[in-house]
């Protein structure tokens, strides 16, 4: 199961790539030193806001891609996001940022789910686009999101091709036509709710707790804090070989733990917290009572000490620091550290300062990691670079003690308890619900029209259904969906007869058959004597079915599950109308007709209210139709719902 997870979250990536406009009078050496140039402007300027963003597993990264096929040379990097999904429109934010500050640049960006931009938007997109035809259709330009379209007819529009466009025609047409391709509005708006809120929104995301953890890793964390996020992965997804090294701690060990403040994301803090954990009694990380004021601290420094440990132990025996330590010898180092006092990364740190100069070593491991990254095989893993750290850092225990008495205070961690109204505002304002439109509870149960739902679920079944789905009635504007009537029924006139939507009704009484037989004797008349006898037998047989299924029925208890309409009226409009069947009967049953609408509305609210406010069909059903329901207030155990 653990080794499933794992898999799972490797799959989750997303790929960026970023193209020049087209220039033919540019060569390709002159187009490669082009884009070189654009990776270190891109990560220098770009630099304040990532260089202390966590991330779950991969951070941002660019590189020089050389042409292949039909794809020119380009910009690439490619992010494994894992289980935070806000990772990856993050980057959505620094692609749209990047193309804006950067006009030469035109980008395209997918993940494992193909255009995820597209599913996003996916209620407002043109009926001509789906994923078989969306290819090379989505990019960023200018900071605005284009949509190539396809021509409404063949050679309807010349500068557009008629089957998906390639790489160097894409990035023509949007050079040539950018006003054409920028996406709708309701589009871009779907895309921006996303990614609304960026950069300030990754403070928001952040998490300060306290931890009981080794100085080692303390010291660890001051000079690199991204550095939490693998020892959370290592832990979480731990398996029994991992957790052999763990027996005996040979790198962190428990007896110099002290107090300390780390900052997590909130992933990565969630996936911490709610993970149930007894460490092994050798390895001396025991734990106080539950009861105890600060047994959150100490067990999340447990927990983080057994990830640190999982990581160290991965690390090759061999492993010596003489050709892999944290270098910023490189030229552009000097460039780096003028772009990020120019952009106000110190803010008003005095240079020298401890504070100061934990940003500084912040810096350089981003500067090692992204800027001045080195080749593939001399990049150290999240282990080799703890082991490096602490042989090239110096601290002293009792120095690291003295800060426990001014840490700074942890934050509430009460978002994990969200309560239902909570989640509901928290998934509404996710599908970019206006506060505006929203009403008090009680207007909304007062005002609401049961009637409403039988309108939804007729337009839903009048509309058209294929095998990629049905069309949702959300716009009452549209016209209705039309068909040759008279070819539809002459197609079944040969198979069962004439009037075979009379004969698709399980309420069929005597008359009703007597009718059917006169129409029957008409129509019959124009056939050919074969013909004829062939459908009268077909439409005997569907006659004899349906009575010995009704006579079968009849003696169940199947119909007291339906509400008819005869039940539904008050009896002194029925006496007088059933008058004559009362007469007839002979001791058969009476079969009243079904009261569709109420029986449907019945049934969608006894089937909502068993879902207890949770996901199910029922809500998922209405709500694809743009139906929202009311919260039931009655809470008493009833088994079908009462008929005001």
């Amino acid at each position: 199961m653990e080794e499933n997870m794992k898999l799972a979250t490797v799959e989750d990536t997303v790929e960026y790539r970023l193209f020049l406009i087209p220039d033919e009078r540019r060569d390709p050496e002159k187009h490669k030193e082009i884009l070189e140039k654009s990776i270190e402007r891109i990560m220098t300027q770009f630099a304040p806001m990532l260089v202390s963003y966590i991330w779950q597993n991969q951070p941002f990264n660019l590189r020089y891609k050389p042409g292949k096929g039909d794809v020119p040379a380009h910009i690439f990097g490619m992010t494994k996001f894992g289980d935070n999904i806000e990772d990856e429109w993050f980057i959505v934010y620094l692609i749209k940022q990047i193309t804006k500050e950067f006009p030469e640049l035109v980008a395209r960006i997918e993940d494992n789910d193909g255009e995820f931009l597209l599913i996003e938007a996916a209620d407002f997109l043109p009926k001509w686009l789906d994923p078989d035809n969306s290819a090379n259709r989505v990019f960023f330009h200018h900071g605005e999101l284009c949509i190539i379209p396809a021509p409404r007819k063949p050679g309807a529009e010349s500068w557009l091709p008629t089957s998906p466009p390639t790489i160097p025609q894409a990035l023509d047409i949007i050079s040539t036509h950018l006003e054409k391709v920028v996406a709708s509005e309701s589009i871009r708006a779907a895309v921006n709710r996303r990614i609304r809120g960026y950069p300030g929104k990754i403070e928001a995301s952040l998490h300060r707790a306290h931890c009981f953890l080794p100085a080692g890793i303390a010291a660890v964390l001051k000079q690199c804090p991204r550095l939490v996020a693998a020892a959370v992965q290592a832990f979480y997804l731990r398996d029994p070989i991992d957790l052999r090294a763990c027996r005996v701690f040979k790198t962190f060990l428990p007896e110099t733990r002290i107090m300390t403040s780390v900052t997590f994301t909130k992933c990565l803090y969630a996936q911490l917290v709610q993970q149930r954990f007894v460490p092994d009694r050798r390895s001396g990380y025991g734990l106080p009572p539950p009861s105890h004021p600060q047994y959150r601290a100490h067990e999340l420094g447990m927990k983080l000490a057994h990830g640190f440990e999982i990581l160290c132990s991965k690390c090759s025996p061999h492993f010596s620091d003489s050709k892999k330590s944290l270098k910023t010898t490189s030229p552009l180092w000097a460039s780096f550290l003028k772009s990020l006092k120019k952009n106000d990364y110190f803010k008003e740190l005095i240079e020298g300062s401890a504070q100061y100069q934990e940003r500084l070593e912040m810096a350089k491991n981003y500067f090692q990691l992204s800027v001045n990254r080195p080749e593939s095989s001399l990049a150290m893993s999240p282990g080799e670079e703890i082991l490096t750290l602490l042989q090239t850092t110096p601290f002293e225990i009792e120095e690291l003690k003295k800060e426990e008495a001014d840490l700074p205070p942890e934050d509430d961690d009460k978002w994990l308890d969200l309560s239902p109204d909570q989640l509901d505002q928290l998934l509404q304002e996710a599908a970019g619900k206006k506060e505006s439109q929203s009403i008090s509870k009680e207007e909304e149960e007062q005002n609401y029209d049961l009637n409403q739902v039988s309108k939804s679920m007729k337009a839903f079944i009048s509309k058209v259904s294929t095998h990629k789905g049905a069309e949702l009635p959300r716009e009452p504007s549209e016209a209705p969906i039309t068909f040759d009537a008279d070819s539809f029924l002459n197609y079944f006139d040969k198979i069962l007869g004439p009037g075979p939507h009379e004969s698709d009704s399980d309420d069929l009484e005597e008359e009703d058959f007597e009718c059917l037989d006169s129409d029957d004797d008409l129509d019959l008349g124009m056939q050919e004597p074969g013909e004829e006898a062939s459908l009268k037998g077909t439409l005997d047989n569907l006659k004899l079915y349906m009575a010995q299924m009704d006579q079968e029925l009849a003696h169940t208890t199947i119909g007291k599950s339906f509400t008819t309409r005869k039940q539904a009226e008050p009896a002194s409009q029925t006496t007088d109308n059933n008058s004559d069947e009362e007469d007839s009967g002979a001791g058969e049953p009476v079969l009243a007709p079904v009261d569709v609408d109420l029986n449907l509305v019945s049934n969608i609210l006894e089937s909502y209210n068993s879902q207890a406010g949770l996901a199910g069909p029922a809500s998922n059903l209405l709500h694809s139709m743009g139906v929202q329901l009311p919260d039931n207030t009655d809470h008493r155990p009833t088994s079908k719902p009462t008929k005001d």
